[in-house]
């Protein structure tokens, strides 16, 4: 959620934010009213209940002959009381959901536009070349007996899969390789819960004009998570956390689940976009004058592990509209997938600044012991579609596979998967 002294202070920098997001600027007017009404009916109960509060000791002490009128003078009080107390909730319900609807002021220096409006930063790495015909993730996945993706859709429908010895083994591989590093670097462990309540889902933005691609479970009133970033950023909701002079930071290792609503037709071959998969995520807790360095070392945590895999790779700054709605700015990393012949997203970063905090109460004592919004950002480390760009970087001729060097100590030192047959 934004924060209301902007609003009041600034309007024109949400509504440039709308503006480079393509988004509606009308909100930000609405919001604006919406402030102003809610502040006035705020302002007539707090003096009809003063009001209300005098006129209360006058009855006290009232003779006894005027008592009735002034009885019935404090319960026709009474009634403005309750009337002005609702006008002021109505107020504030319709300000919040107004609100809602704004999503986060990008950071100066993202650039406007959609999709493809994104702004290259850095490509590293040399791209392979191959004096064969390289196979895609799926033919090798069969032909090395690791993936198998006809069961997969047999027991599940489309965009479900199995992973199937060195393959299961490599994406564990993959995983606990995420975990040493963000272990080293100071970072938690967490196994979250994927099931979570509504209100922790909206609090993280995930419930706006994307709650379709969200698996939702009526009967339990609970939400399946796309990304453990949802139950690390509830993990201190409703808190305040003690001065955070350096960060809180922690890795969340869960299964996520996605609808994949509105990509018909497309990626429906292979595990590069799944309906289930496994995620290392990372979450920061700061303060809001250190969440873009905090961002910065975010996204440097993540070419380590693209350094480490051995994967060409560029990094780019997602354009304004095609942010989510928590995401001040983000990074993405795309590696090269040789036979799509282009780069395909592995990893992202967001900078939430205080969005999700303030939706969800995450607050923090500064060093006068003042109580402040924390600000929250988050960043993959692994995922399963890592295996995607593995598979068909380190292909060879024989039709092997050959494993990443700083992954092997996770396989029991095997150098390379080969072809069953």
């Amino acid at each position: 959620m934004i924060d209301l002294n902007l609003l009041r202070e600034n309007p024109a920098a949400i509504r440039a934010s709308q503006a480079t997001r393509g988004n509606s600027e009308e909100l930000v007017d609405q919001a604006i009213a919406l402030d102003a009404a809610k502040r006035t009916a705020l302002a007539e109960f707090e003096n009809l209940r003063a009001e209300q509060n005098q006129h209360g000791k006058l009855v006290a002490t009232a003779p006894k002959e005027e008592k009735a009128a002034l009885v019935a003078a404090a319960q026709e009080l009474s009634a403005k009381v309750k009337a002005a107390d609702q006008a002021a909730t109505d107020a504030e319900l319709a300000l919040t959901k107004i609100l809602l609807q704004i999503e986060n002021v990008v950071i100066e220096g993202v650039p406007a536009g959609g999709e493809d409006n994104f702004k290259l930063i850095k490509e590293v790495g040399s791209k392979p070349s191959f004096s064969f015909e390289p196979k895609d993730h799926v033919a090798l996945g069969e032909d090395l007996d690791i993936i198998d993706i006809g069961r997969g859709a047999k027991i599940s429908g489309s965009r479900f899969y199995f992973l199937k010895g060195l393959g299961a083994r490599l994406e564990l591989a993959l995983m606990n390789l995420a975990l040493d590093q963000a272990a080293e670097a100071g970072f938690t462990a967490l196994i979250t819960p994927t099931l979570v309540k509504p209100e922790i889902m909206q609090g993280t933005g995930f419930l706006g004009e994307h709650a379709d691609e969200i698996y939702y479970l009526p009967a339990d009133d609970l939400f399946l998570t796309g990304t453990s970033e949802v139950a690390l950023a509830g993990f201190h909701s409703g808190e305040i956390l003690d001065y955070l002079e350096e960060p809180i930071r922690y890795a969340g290792w869960s299964t996520c689940y996605r609808r994949e609503a509105g990509s018909h037709g497309k990626d429906t071959r292979g595990i590069l976009r799944v309906h289930q998969f496994n995620k290392l995520e990372m979450f920061s807790y700061c303060q809001p004058e250190d969440a873009e360095q905090e961002h910065l070392k975010l996204l440097a945590w993540q070419e380590q592990m693209l350094q480490k895999c051995e994967l060409p790779y560029r990094v780019i700054d997602v354009a304004a509209g095609d942010l989510g709605s928590s995401a001040a700015r983000k990074y993405d990393i795309e590696a090269w997938v040789p036979t799509q012949e282009g780069f395909r997203e592995l990893t992202s970063t967001s900078n939430c600044t205080t969005y999700q905090a303030r939706r969800l109460n995450t607050r923090y004592r500064d060093s006068e012991g003042k109580s402040k919004i924390a600000a929250t950002l988050n960043g993959t480390l692994a995922t399963t579609r890592w295996l995607v760009a593995i598979l068909e970087n380190h292909q060879q001729a024989d039709g092997s596979v050959l494993i990443p060097a700083a992954l092997r100590p996770y396989l029991g030192g095997i150098e390379r998967i080969i072809p069953k047959n």
